[in-house]
């Protein structure tokens, strides 16, 4: 009987142990992809901080001036909807009082910023982070040297 079953228990063995490393991960081997990981995000960050710096030093109004383009056009939008628009409402009602435009034409059409507000409110921020930092004398104008330097100022509310 014993000739029929012939098991190689050190093959058996060695497959359940792999099934069972295969099944649990160490410590060891979570903070290494854990490491890896950090490793591939910094590489990404450090790349687009190189394509950010590229940009802003470029020439052409094209490449560098689009951040600045993406405020003048909130700015615009935000002034036509709140300030300009109210004002060609009031002239277009006064100039329709006087029969000088008919009264079945419509004013012209209102700017819907919705969308726009995201944007300009996340500039916004970031032009607070910035106001910020030149508080704390740790401004910068460019990526490169990021030496604090201590300040003077000192909020109201602080203790120390």
């Amino acid at each position: 009987m014993s000739g029929l079953i012939n098991i190689d228990l050190s093959k058996a063995i060695s497959v359940g142990g792999n099934i069972i490393d295969d099944l649990f991960t160490s410590d060891e081997e979570r903070l290494a992809i854990a490491l890896q990981s950090r490793r591939i995000e910094a590489d990404t960050q450090t790349g687009q901080m190189e394509v950010n710096k590229t940009e802003a030093t470029h020439k052409s109004l094209f490449v560098a001036g689009w951040r600045p383009f993406i405020g003048w056009v909130g700015g615009f939008a935000l002034g036509y909807k709140f300030i300009f628009y109210q004002m060609i409402l009031w002239v277009w009602g006064i100039c329709q009082a006087k029969n000088w435009i008919p009264v079945n034409l419509s004013p012209p059409p209102s700017v819907n910023a919705q969308e726009l507000y995201p944007i300009i409110l996340g500039m916004l921020g970031l032009g607070g982070m910035r106001t910020y930092e030149g508080v704390k004398n740790v401004k910068t104008n460019s990526l490169g040297d990021r030496t604090k330097k201590e300040s003077k100022f000192r909020w109201p509310w602080s203790k120390s």
